[in-house]
């Protein structure tokens, strides 16, 4: 049998849905045989065909249905993104180190999220009211460029309603927005959280993800209780063309979740 991390599996785009003019959620079914389970915070090398493959984060987990959010900004994710349902496309995984639950269940969960980074901590979001005692009480914090680029609004909806503490702030707004205007760290003072217990997953670009760390790290959370995102370019998927490499970490390989404990040194060095 075919290594799936090596050769891609047929999935066939079953649903897509527009997130933002450039942006959109493309669901994949398995054609016959199912990847093995992903975990929120992994990912997959996502091929269109006779176009080539890019890492993607899953967005969205519902047994064997992979949901990725595919922003146009390359030749391969505009090929993705203009994909209609019936349409077959390759996929190897799982990728990666996930997130990784609280190790005292009970405490805060602090969700930050900037920009794209919103789709990787969707599942999340979604373990996270699924499973309160395991997790903790969800706390999610939101950055947008524009109130057009935000990201799941329909879900923000409906975390809002499940009764987690949602708050959005965006950098450019328009003539209709009502809401918080700046970066997303100054929406830590409006969250209810405790520093002394709270865990904190970070994704979003990567001066976003600098400054929130520190800022926790500043208000008292310890850095082995901050998780980000990293991103480097991704080739294989696999550990072996080296493209990923950020220090001593293989992206692919050991990341892309990794304690601000672990990543703080490493992003600290100019141009690594």
């Amino acid at each position: 049998m075919a290594r799936p991390d090596l050769v891609p599996v047929p999935y066939r785009v079953a649903e897509r849905a527009e997130q933002s003019p450039d942006t959109a959620d493309i669901a994949l079914d398995p054609v016959s045989d199912p990847l093995p389970p992903f975990v929120p915070g992994q990912f997959a090398m996502v091929y269109a065909f006779g176009v080539g493959d890019i890492p993607l984060s899953l967005s969205g987990l519902d047994g064997h249905r992979l949901t990725h959010t595919v922003r146009a900004v390359g030749a391969v994710s505009r090929a993705l993104h203009g994909l209609r349902p019936g349409t077959t496309v390759g996929v190897r995984g799982p990728f990666g180190v996930g997130w990784e639950p609280p190790a005292s269940p009970g405490g805060d969960l602090l969700i930050v999220a900037g920009g794209l980074g919103l789709a990787p901590l969707r599942p999340l979001v979604r373990a996270a009211l699924a499973a309160p005692r395991r997790y903790g009480r969800p706390t999610v914090l939101i950055g947008s460029r524009t109130p057009g680029d935000l990201l799941c609004t329909r879900d923000i909806d409906a975390w809002r309603a499940a009764g987690t503490r949602v708050e959005v702030t965006v950098d450019r707004p328009d003539g209709a927005w009502q809401g918080d205007v700046g970066v997303v760290t100054g929406l830590l003072d409006r969250a209810e959280w405790d520093p002394r217990n709270a865990t904190a997953f970070v994704c979003g670009p990567e001066v976003m993800m600098r400054a929130t760390a520190r800022e926790l790290v500043r208000r008292h959370v310890a850095p082995d209780r901050i998780q980000v995102s990293l991103e480097r370019t991704m080739h294989c998927g696999t550990g072996h063309c080296g493209h990923c490499q950020l220090g001593p970490l293989l992206l692919c390989r050991d990341g892309p979740v990794v304690t601000w404990r672990h990543a703080e040194p490493l992003l600290s060095v100019r141009e690594l």
